[in-house]
This record gives structure tokens, sequence and C-alpha cells, in this order.
């Protein structure tokens, strides 16, 4: 967590630089906190939050800001570029906002979500990593899981296409138990998957082109993150979230219901099982 005493290091990232010039133009104008949070229409903690860049700021709130202190549109093109460029902090905001989030709804093509992967099947897929530091990168992603077993876990709804659940990874044991653990997580009453069939009912549908997620807390509202391969992009933009919202829902219109879902997931495993048995 962001030392609330000290503001953020400029150099370290745009939306840290954002936070800093927020609070020094302010301090500059020689306006309190409360002042420019009724002007900004938020509370004076949730202002507090977006000059330590824990909270931070949207298009609207930079255009306010903008005509407010006549700054010629600086803040909201601070923004764009911010919004618009990689983030090399980006994985540490998400971990935070992840290890805060009460509802985490996951939509993911291609393989199972790190959630909810088993060690060996996380394990198998780091394998195929570039990166030296892949143990460290294992042991960090089974210690995120544990926001699954605290004692207020987040509602988790989960979307994975038929073909994560049946793409080979590692052997036929790490997938039957990759399943199994699925399956058993299906069951908890804080967790809802459903499975997108392969067919030609569904045939192409929104989000074919990568996974994301959207989370939410009472802390910071709704946040989106889109993966990429060379690291993911936090989307905090409402008009921008609105958008990955319609397309979650549009994804979850072709899922199968959570009963059919067990099923199949089910058919998958035994599918392994019967590999297993023949080896």
């Amino acid at each position: 967590m962001p030392n609330l005493k000290e503001p953020p290091n400029p150099k370290t990232s745009m939306w840290a630089l954002i936070a800093y010039y927020l609070r020094k133009s302010r301090l500059r104008r020689k306006q309190t906190g409360e002042e420019l949070a009724r002007i900004l229409n938020i509370s004076p903690s949730q202002l507090s939050k977006l000059e330590h860049d824990i909270v931070r700021l949207s298009e609207d709130q930079a255009e306010v800001l903008d005509r407010a202190w006549e700054t010629d549109g600086l803040f909201a093109l601070l923004v764009h570029y911010a919004t618009s460029t990689h983030d090399p902090q980006w994985f540490a905001g998400y971990l935070e906002l992840e290890r805060k989030a009460e509802i985490i709804r996951i939509f993911e093509p291609h393989v199972i979500p790190g959630l909810l992967q088993t060690e060996g099947y996380a394990r198998a897929l780091l394998a195929t990593s570039f990166r030296r530091d892949r143990e460290s990168i294992l042991k960090d992603r089974l210690a995120r899981q544990t926001i699954l077993s605290r004692p207020d876990p987040p509602y988790m709804s989960v979307l994975i296409s038929q073909n994560a659940l049946e793409w080979p990874v590692g052997s036929p044991q790490i997938m039957r138990d990759q399943l199994d653990h699925l399956l058993k997580l299906s069951e908890e009453p804080t967790f809802m998957i459903r499975v997108i069939p392969r067919s030609w009912e569904v045939g192409a549908y929104p989000g074919l082109d990568g996974g994301f997620r959207l989370m939410t807390a009472d802390s910071y509202g709704d946040v989106a993150y889109a993966t990429s391969p060379e690291g993911g992009r936090l989307v905090r933009s409402p008009s921008e979230i609105r958008s990955y919202t319609v397309r979650f829902d549009h994804i979850a219109g072709n899922a199968l219901p959570e009963a059919a879902s067990r099923e199949l997931m089910g058919q998958i495993r035994d599918a392994f099982h019967a590999q297993l048995a023949q080896e």
C-alpha cells in the first residue's frame, strides 16, 4: 500500500506523475483537499487516494479539473497518454486491486485463469515461458489464490471456453486434476463457472480475440483488466469499463447454464482420465 504521508515518485510511471502533479497543483493554488474534492464531486478521502496513486484520475474528472483550473486540457492529455501507453507498474497495481476485490468476473478463451490453476497446470504453463524466474512467478501465482479461502472471499463469475478446458497442458494427469479442481470450485457458493461450448450454434462470439476480467470493490469501484502476452492493461475509464461489462454479458449469453457447464467439464475430465488409463 502506498505511503499516504508521502506523494508518489513522479518518475516511476505516468500515473504517478499525474497523482504527484495533482497534489502539487492544488497546493500551489492554496486549495484545501475539501475544496478540490467538492469541485470533483468526490469525498476528501477519495481525493487523497487520487493524490497518492491509489485511485486514478478518470477522463471526466480530468476534464472537470482542466475547466476549474484553466489548464488548457493538460490533465485530460496526461490521462489520455497514461491510459493508452504501457504502465510499468501495472502488475503491482493489479495485485492490489485483486486483493481487495469483492466481485471478480473473468473471461478466458485460451487457458485456465491463474486464480483457478492447480500447481501442476501452472508449472506446465510456465515451463513454456522465456522468463528465468519461473519458480518465483509460480510461487506468487499460487499465493494469489489465498483470496479464495479467506473468511470473506470475492464472488467469482467465470466464463471459460471449451477450448481452454480441452487444450492439453502438461499431461493427462495434470489436466484431469485441473478439471477436478474446477468441478470442486464450481460447487462453492461464491463461484459460478460457465463454459462457452465449441459449437456451430455459438460460432464466432465477442471475446475470441482475448481474455479480460472485471473487478469490483467499494474502495475503488469498477476496474477492468485486459490481458496481453507482454503485460496487461488496467482500464479505469468509466466508458471503457462499460464496454467490457457489455462484452462480458454478451459472452455470458453464449455460455451453458451452470449444471450443463459442470456436466461438460465432467465429460472433459473423464476423457483425460481415459487417456491416463491407456498409458
